[in-house]
């Protein structure tokens, strides 16, 4: 088998940004671009921004409103490459940060799509929990299923829940806090917080699933107080062109944020 090989973003020249800037003047925002091919952009999706329906408005902070917005706008890094669309490929959480996968054309988007839909995509995320478990490794498969009693949140259910599997390794703890390599081979709503809950170490700063006190509910609460989940790679084979891409993104500044080192 041929190895994965780690492929940074193919900026082609000068011009090219190695960020999305969502926003004007003051409030622009710059998100990096930890990949990007002809198919495909990866960005380091920070806390905060949610990933909603184009038309839900109940928020600043919708982030494939955003850039389409940017897009429609002619915002230079748009133009200078060139870009009419890209859309959202997979979810992640509005608290959660790291890699998120966007596709340039609505056949990327299919195609990408099914990689994730078939378990063709390799995911590893980083979790700092409450508490040292007592096994070094385990695979967790509870059914979840929306929580018709409380909006918003998932919850175990082994009658009506949908097939979730996550394989979790310890890998170091510290002060009373764990940190946790994450695999999840599903990709159900807070899939990976709920299972790291339900085996008895909530996700740090989790405001639904956590042991702790709940931080604010406003939406600026989570670029302060960071919930312990970051999404730190990608794996798969390209369906274009069969190539073997690894994305990654940083991991120095959250292990420093919750006390481990790099």
């Amino acid at each position: 088998m041929v190895p994965f090989s780690t492929i940074r973003a193919k900026l082609v020249g000068v011009a090219k940004t190695n960020y999305i800037e969502l926003g004007e003047g003051k409030r622009a925002e710059q998100i990096s671009i930890v990949y990007e091919d002809r198919s495909v952009i990866a960005i380091d999706k920070p806390a905060g921004w949610m990933l909603v329906p184009f038309s839900w408005q109940k928020t600043t902070r919708n982030l494939q409103a955003a850039i389409t917005s940017s897009i429609a706008a002619g915002s230079f890094w748009a133009r200078s490459r060139n870009l009419k669309f890209l859309q959202f490929i997979h979810r992640l959480d509005a608290d959660t940060t790291g890699i998120l996968l966007f596709g340039k054309s609505p056949g990327a988007v299919r195609t990408f799509g099914d990689l994730f839909e078939s378990r063709k995509m390799e995911k590893t995320y980083l979790a700092v929990v409450e508490g040292v478990p007592k096994k070094t490794e385990w695979t967790c498969e509870l059914k979840l299923a929306p929580n018709a009693s409380e909006i918003g949140k998932m919850k175990v259910d082994a009658q009506n829940g949908k097939d979730a599997e996550t394989f979790l390794k310890v890998l170091k703890s510290h002060d009373g806090t764990t940190l946790i390599e994450a695999h999840p081979r599903t990709g159900r709503t807070h899939q990976i917080r709920v299972h790291l809950a339900q085996s008895g170490y909530p996700i740090s700063n989790d405001p639904l699933y956590g042991s702790g006190t709940k931080l604010p509910k406003k939406e600026q609460a989570l670029l302060q107080f960071p919930i312990g989940l970051r999404a730190v790679s990608l794996a798969y084979v390209d369906p274009f062109d069969r190539r073997r891409v690894k994305i990654e993104a940083p991991r120095e500044s959250f292990l420093q944020e919750f006390g481990f080192k790099f």
